[in-house]
């Protein structure tokens, strides 16, 4: 029995970091792209979307160092230690960005900043809206076997994603049609909902593998 659960294991850990490998790749271009338009037209919106693609690049690597930990047989302590302190972290950038979207957004009200509109970002986002529940959809599948808590907490992290995507579009498409540039900061807003979900549950996450060590 062992063996046989073993045996199934060891494709699905093959799967996962083929996954993981194709959502660092799309991270990379998603952030790089999302924050170049993002400055270049001074969207407080797009630039939001690509530090937030930044930090789920950082937590794809570290699960696919997690990943392949298992497959050359590492200790549990030394995963657990490595998932720990990346989650930790995820945590407290996800904070830092939660706190930029906020008083970006008020400035850019207040002295009424207009973004420029921004084709690039469009593209960015519509991908991104397509994309991302793809990769949760295979993730979910290759997780029905690992049963991973990290795992299972990245593809929350995807379908997040996704959500932010149509957030993102809407907002930078009534700018781009309609010239309601303060449109974006509405949908910088609801964006910050989602991110705020997101750092909530990070913490808890990183308060979790902490309350896991210390009972070991």
């Amino acid at each position: 029995m062992e063996t046989s659960a073993s045996q199934a294991r060891s494709p699905a850990l093959r799967s996962g970091i083929r996954l993981e490998v194709v959502t660092v790749i799309w991270m990379m271009i998603e952030g790089a792209i999302a924050i170049g338009s993002g400055v270049s037209a001074g969207s407080v919106l797009l630039v939001a979307f690509g530090l937030d693609s930044a930090i789920e690049l950082f937590s794809g690597i570290a699960l696919l160092w997690r990943f392949s930990a298992e497959t050359t047989s590492r200790t549990v302590e030394q995963i657990k230690r490595v998932e720990r302190r990346a989650t930790v972290l995820s945590a407290i950038l996800l904070a830092l960005l939660c706190l930029y979207v906020i008083i970006t957004t008020v400035v850019g009200l207040v002295w009424r900043i207009k973004p420029e509109s921004s084709f690039t970002g469009i593209l960015v986002s519509t991908g991104a809206l397509f994309v991302m529940p793809l990769l949760a959809h295979f993730k979910r599948g290759v997780n029905a076997c690992l049963n991973s808590a990290a795992f299972r907490a990245d593809i929350a992290e995807s379908i997040t994603c996704a959500y932010m995507a149509a957030t993102v579009l809407v907002g930078l498409a009534l700018n781009a049609a309609l010239g309601w540039w303060w449109a974006e900061y509405a949908a910088a807003a609801i964006f910050l909902y989602w991110l705020a979900g997101e750092t909530r549950e990070a913490f808890k996450a990183a308060n979790g593998n902490a309350d896991e060590t210390q009972g070991n």
